[in-house]
């Protein structure tokens, strides 16, 4: 295991002369956002093929966290190291084992685990109140959700407790859950849940614990990072947060990862927080070691989380039960519906932030199937889609991975006006990765992430007219089909709700037909098109011959703006071009010159970046530095006021 941002050096500089040494050490097993992957998993987080499987290419399922939960639990009993298992929530929903067996199955596989503590995540209010009600019925563990007033609910009052304090090794450890407050509108919590602000539960429950005499508080969190670590620095007390909800990886080995495990900050206390998340999907089992002083303060944090490859048996009770709950399931999981000509990316990072091979696939499908009952307009939630499709036979139990809601296709009326409203609400929280993200056909936007949200980011909206691309008109009805779940309100779309007319919600499930589609498709090959661009309209988009966006060589779609780039680009190649060769030499030189009068070393830039979709300045120093700890030198050279709400498009300057 690997200790982070030279963690004991940082706390032997800060901790005062008289300060007493480690008394007490817990470590603590977790993993989140299961979201009923019982099964192994591809590299897509889909459903693992008999041919993957042959060949040692699945991950997770159940049985290997299982595994690899006992072998470490045994480990560490083995040293007398106290721990403990916390799961960070989203257990329900994703796969045909939820769609068939709801919760039954995950309290079932949980109740065996001997889990410490379950925080509650958006998705356990999916199936509304009965259906979380039943899973707190059968759960043989704590279910937390502090932040979640279920007094006005008969089905849940006085059944979700806050916090629960636990001992381990001698020593009384706070467990407190929290949800995010989006829960509200993006799940099915009922109009008697309501949803409280994270930070002020927080700084009104922890004293509390605090006054019993409790000084070891660990945060199980569905919030996602980027509010953990706002928690962590705004609220006084915590000691680690075991996150969940973005779906990040947190390591110290693993390339692709986010930012170090743990992400450690400083309370406003000055305290240290250690902060950790394990993917999703079952892939990771997250083990994190902290150390505690005699007054309860965190002095060191080290781990790592457990990769559950191949390299890792799974227990055989638990695929017994697996296989036996897969029985009624295979047959119709496993019939072919089509066959895919590439890979259809559904990955969240791309369908929450830009157009997507996965969005233009459900939104075409959505379309196709409506367009004859006078509606033009497709818009589908990007959090909606929850997996790619790899290349080869699709299965209905693929689809089903990637449409796993049971949503039903929505028909409705809906103003220009309102149309772009919509969009705006779409477009509205990009930064944070919400699942709001408009995906669409049938009309095309352009829009502008340097605007502040739901102030105008929104450039421009056309629509077909006949064959061509015309601007929205704001006065005129257009017919518009979108999912129930949009249609009533959720992912903040309540333009849809309130100003929809001759709404229809109960037309065919989605995966249905986007299983109809892919028939009709098939083989598939996904694509892209440019309907949605950054930029201050579409007619900024540098076209080819056949009307098609240009694409740089990075994939986004090229403006005007780049032509001169890419024009630079290719007299590059061209050996023909010598006096433009060599004006570009010289204007090497001068760069380089200029950069040679540069005399503080400190402020010398590296170069510039430019921030996509997904960056955070964690992701982006290790893109640059190979080092994700060296965030804070690009934050001082830039005056960023906010790192976790970076503008898309903004200029970073990398100092060296």
């Amino acid at each position: 295991m690997k200790y982070i941002l030279g963690l004991s050096t940082a706390i032997a500089m800060t901790m005062t002369a008289g300060s007493a040494m480690a008394q007490y050490s817990l470590s603590i097993l977790h993993f989140n956002d299961f979201h009923a992957r019982f099964e192994e998993i591809n590299r897509f987080d889909s459903a693992c093929s008999e041919k993957n499987a042959a060949e040692k290419k699945c991950f997770g399922g159940i049985a290997r966290l299982k595994t690899k939960l006992d072998e470490r639990r045994a480990a560490l009993d083995k040293e007398g190291q106290p721990n403990i298992l916390a799961v960070a929530g989203d257990a329900f929903q994703g796969t045909l084992f939820y769609t068939k067996y709801k919760g039954r199955a995950t309290a079932s596989f949980f109740n065996s685990m001997n889990i410490d503590a379950f925080a509650l995540g958006n998705h356990e209010f999916d199936d509304g109140p009965t259906g979380l009600a039943a899973f707190v019925g059968r759960a043989q563990f704590p279910i937390l959700g502090g932040n979640v007033n279920v007094w006005a609910e008969p089905l849940l009052a006085n059944k979700i407790p806050g916090y629960k304090i636990i001992e381990k090794g001698g020593e009384r450890v706070a467990l407190i859950g929290i949800v995010t407050t989006d829960t509200a509108n993006i799940a099915s919590p009922g109009p008697n849940v309501k949803f409280i602000s994270n930070e002020t539960y927080l700084k009104a429950v922890i004293p509390d614990i605090q006054a019993q005499g409790v000084n070891k508080i660990v945060v199980i969190s569905h919030v996602g990072l980027p509010e953990d670590i706002q928690l962590a620095e705004n609220v006084p007390g915590i000691d680690v947060i075991i996150g969940a909800h973005s779906h990040t990886l947190l390591s110290n080995t693993d390339p692709k990862a986010t930012a170090p495990y743990p992400e450690v900050v400083r309370g406003p206390d000055n305290n240290l927080v250690a902060i950790v998340q394990a993917y999703a999907y079952s892939k990771y089992l997250g083990e994190i070691k902290v150390d505690f002083d005699a007054d309860g303060n965190v002095t060191n944090a080290s781990g790592e989380p457990h990769l559950l490859d191949a390299s890792v048996e799974p227990d055989e009770v638990f695929a017994a039960r697996v296989a036996g709950l897969a029985g009624p399931l295979n047959e119709e999981k496993n019939i072919v519906v089509a066959s895919a000509a590439t890979t259809i990316d559904g990955n969240r990072k791309s369908c929450r932030a830009v157009e997507c091979e996965m969005g233009n696939l459900v939104s075409d499908a959505i379309l196709a199937r409506v367009k004859d009952q006078g509606i033009s307009i497709a818009i589908q939630n990007g959090g909606g889609l929850r997996a790619s499709i790899d290349v080869g036979d699709i299965t209905k139990g693929e689809v089903l991975t990637v449409l796993p809601f049971q949503n039903t296709l929505a028909t409705f009326k809906l103003k220009g006006s309102d149309v772009i409203a919509a969009l705006e609400n779409g477009v509205s929280q990009v930064e944070d990765g919400k699942g709001r993200f408009p995906q669409v056909a049938g009309l095309r936007y352009a829009w502008d992430s340097s605007v502040e949200p739901l102030k105008g980011r929104i450039k421009q909206v056309q629509v077909m007219d006949g064959d061509k691309w015309v601007d929205i008109d704001p006065d005129k009805a257009y017919g518009v089909v979108s999912n129930n779940f949009m249609r009533s309100g959720g992912d903040g779309y309540k333009v849809f709700a309130k100003n929809g007319m001759d709404a229809y919600d109960y037309g065919p499930n989605l995966e249905n037909v986007v299983m109809d589609y892919l028939k009709d498709n098939s083989p598939y090959k996904a694509y892209t098109d440019g309907r949605i661009v950054q930029g201050v309209s579409m007619d900024a988009m540098m076209k080819n011959d056949d009307g098609t966006m240009m694409k740089m060589e990075d994939g986004t779609m090229m403006k005007k703006d780049d032509m001169a780039k890419n024009d630079d680009a290719m007299m590059k190649k061209d050996d023909k071009a010598k006096k433009d060769d060599a004006m570009m030499k010289k204007d090497d030189k001068a760069k380089k010159d200029d950069a040679m009068m540069k005399k503080d070393d400190t402020m010398m830039a590296k170069g510039d970046y430019t921030v996509k979709a997904g960056d955070n300045l964690w992701n982006i120093a290790k893109k640059q530095y190979g080092d994700a700890k060296m965030w804070k030198k690009i934050e001082d050279a830039n005056g960023v006021e906010n790192v976790r709400r970076l503008k898309i498009g903004q200029m970073l300057k990398i100092p060296k």
